[in-house]
């Protein structure tokens, strides 16, 4: 039975072309991947496609307002009639989307997947090509109800990860890894072969609003770092990101103005809560966390940073009370807690 797939164009590298030697998005590259589909997979004529193009932007200039319209382009189809939505994605940013995507997405009865490319589709070299036919393959074969990212690192198996898993792209390479280099399924020989034993069926969806704060301060943390210089004037919350393990500087021997100690104190007589990000719980912890939770800050458990970051942006853009926030905060909503 031929397949129906919802072919949602976003721009990214996979939409892109090499112009003497700059890389741009190009509104030919999706008639370039379909054209490429046309000619590598063996029964091209088992899937439809219908096509939109929401957006057409390099990742790196991705903004949360720019979710809700991939959202509405996609809400405003009748879901019914496709197997499967696939999203083509630039890289930087990927991480960011698959997470939202999913949180949002979390009662979806269709597989929905972002495929993104290392390179333009041009170059050889380029695995945009491989991503897409593994996503078609996806909905063929499995069908399963949930966002998720096949991609092949360069030398490497394809992998399927799960979209609230998927980790930013390592640094100063083109590889993605999920969080604890756990992915969910690999594909090779024209098979999926799972990794992880998870029941994506066990969830309980709820409806949200494709609504995402702007108010939401991310912090990274490195030696050095100066609160001082922030200002939660315009901020409703802060995510602070966290040592891998489970840590940020505590200590004010090198001034106040260093501490996450105090800045945390800072947040709570500003009214401003402040989340800390990534960490495994366990009973035992370092002093400079459990300093941390002792002051005021909330962790988010078991986490990672791109999954938070999103879920704080529709918490915060779909609740109005501390209450609702904080009820909606814990739920498992698409496997994003290990």
């Amino acid at each position: 039975m031929k397949k129906n797939i919802l072919l949602v164009f976003t721009g990214g590298t996979i939409g892109s072309q090499l112009s003497g030697d700059t890389i741009n998005t190009d509104g030919k590259a999706g008639f370039k991947l379909l054209q490429g589909f046309a000619e590598q997979d063996p029964k091209p004529n088992s899937v439809s496609f219908k096509t939109l193009q929401p957006l057409q932007i390099l990742s790196e200039n991705l903004h949360p307002s720019h979710w809700p319209q991939i959202i509405a382009s996609i809400e405003a189809e009748d879901l019914s009639q496709f197997d499967g939505i696939i999203v083509t994605h630039g890289t930087d940013s990927l991480a960011f989307s698959a997470a939202a995507l999913s949180l949002y997405f979390n009662g979806l009865s269709i597989p929905l997947l972002l495929v993104s490319s290392d390179l333009p589709l041009d170059n050889s070299h380029a695995n945009g090509a491989a991503n897409f036919l593994c996503a078609v393959e996806f909905i063929r074969q499995l069908g399963l109800a949930g966002v998720f990212v096949p991609y092949r690192n360069p030398g490497q198996v394809m992998q399927i990860h799960l979209g609230s898993r998927l980790s930013s792209c390592l640094p100063l390479s083109s590889d993605f890894i999920s969080v604890q280099s756990q992915a969910w399924m690999r594909f090779e020989g024209g098979r999926f072969q799972p990794l992880q034993d998870l029941a994506l069926s066990d969830r309980s969806p709820i409806s949200l609003k494709p609504d995402f704060s702007k108010r939401i301060l991310l912090i990274r943390p490195y030696p050095g770092l100066d609160y001082s210089a922030y200002h939660l004037d315009k901020v409703d919350a802060v995510l602070h990101d966290l040592y891998h393990s489970g840590t940020a500087c505590a200590s004010s021997a090198a001034g106040e103005q260093y501490s996450l100690v105090e800045f945390v104190k800072h947040c709570i007589r500003q009214g401003v809560k402040i989340y800390l990000t990534p960490a495994l719980y366990s009973e035992s912890a370092y002093a400079s966390t459990r300093e941390l939770l002792d002051v005021g800050a909330e962790m988010i458990w078991n986490t990672s940073l791109e999954a938070a970051y999103a879920k704080l942006l529709l918490a915060y853009g779909n609740f109005d009370t501390p209450q609702a926030i904080s009820g909606f905060l814990p739920q498992n909503l698409a496997h994003e807690q290990l």
